[in-house]
């Protein structure tokens, strides 16, 4: 399925084995990593197109199905759980209910989705006219050429998911390597800095950044310190944190980001990414407050759209928070997607998979 702007193997979870090497073990043969092509696999030779979900119908009393999130490594024999995936998260819904996991209702359907990777739960609002499954409307998100039913996705307890806090280090702004940086947690750990603190502008395309080895050396050496601080342990060999370096936008959104995943240049911006960077847009004293161009409040919510720029496009969150500086407190988090049923069906792993 594409969910957002990845796209990834959604699996049930009883189709999988249950002891973790082995299933790791069957879905690198699956993907076809460790290759950069992932020629023997069905990944997309793309850190955004080798993903995978886990659905189960869930048995706590609050959610509806319970999703765990892995991450395959395209030229590494490498699967981590180690952080969320909003993106793909905008398909399990739909997987879950034409897999019976759950039952539809006529129109919309709301489904509670309990995160394994963070121990948090989001709430989804799918399209489901006549109680079934549809791909088919007229939402439109950059980076995804037409349009596509809408889904909405609501992060209500998101703050501090992976990291035990939003500000895990427990101030808005730290000093690392002479850079100010902020570390933040709203469903993504990422670390915020101005581009220009790092020597680029912000606007370069994903190709230079990626061949930009002094810059991935500056962002490695940061975020191999601030791991530890951010209760994340030693990151050398985890997803986590992203690296989001930030400018003032320039196509009349909010603020513009290019994030590193952690070593390549993201294509545009992950969904719970871009929620932890919005966060950090609304916090008086980070580097993204400094350059962010916000827009008033909704009179009638106090709601603020928070148009992130990335190279593709934009992505909105919308954001309801009070109280200032590392007392903040987010209320709301809610950004839009769209996914779409590519092809399902059997794969079949390598023999000595």
């Amino acid at each position: 399925m594409r969910g957002g702007t990845s796209k990834g193997a959604y699996f049930l979870k009883d189709d999988l084995p249950s002891e973790t090497t082995a299933r790791d073990a069957l879905l690198l043969s699956i993907m076809g990593s460790p290759d950069e092509r992932q020629i023997d696999g069905i990944g997309g030779a793309d850190p955004l197109c080798s993903k995978v979900a886990i659905v189960s119908r869930s048995q706590r009393a609050d959610v509806d199905i319970e999703y765990l999130f892995l991450q395959v490594f395209v030229d590494k024999a490498v699967v981590t759980d180690a952080q969320n995936c909003g993106n793909i998260l905008s398909g399990v819904g739909q997987f879950a209910i034409e897999q019976k996991l759950i039952n539809a209702t006529p129109g919309q359907s709301k489904v509670a989705v309990y995160l394994q990777n963070s121990d948090q739960i989001a709430e989804l609002t799918l399209s489901t006219p006549d109680a079934r499954v549809t791909y088919v409307g007229d939402t439109a998100i950059d980076g995804v050429p037409g349009t596509s039913a809408r889904v909405l996705q609501n992060f209500p307890d998101a703050a501090g998911s992976s990291c035990g806090a939003l500000l895990p280090t427990g101030s808005t702004v730290d000093i690392v390597d002479g850079i100010r940086v902020t570390c933040i947690d709203n469903g993504m750990p990422v670390v915020i800095l101005k581009a220009s603190d790092a020597g680029i502008t912000g606007y370069e395309s994903r190709e230079v950044l990626d061949a930009n080895e002094k810059l991935k050396a500056t962002l490695e050496s940061i975020r191999l310190q601030v791991g530890p601080a951010m209760n994340l342990g030693d990151v050398s060999e985890k997803s986590v944190p992203k690296m989001t370096l930030v400018a003032p936008p320039k196509q009349g959104g909010a603020i513009t980001t290019r994030t590193f995943i952690p070593h390549r240049c993201h294509a545009s911006i992950g969904v719970l990414g871009a929620v932890s960077v919005a966060t950090a847009c609304m916090i008086e004293g980070t580097p993204a407050a400094e350059f962010s161009n916000l827009p008033a409040p909704d009179t009638n919510t106090g709601d603020v759209l928070v148009e992130v720029e990335h190279p593709i496009g934009q992505t909105g969150v919308l954001m309801n928070t009070d109280g200032t500086g590392a007392a903040i407190n987010v209320n709301k988090a809610a950004i839009v997607r769209t996914a779409r049923k590519l092809f399902s069906g059997r794969v079949f792993p390598s023999v000595n998979g």
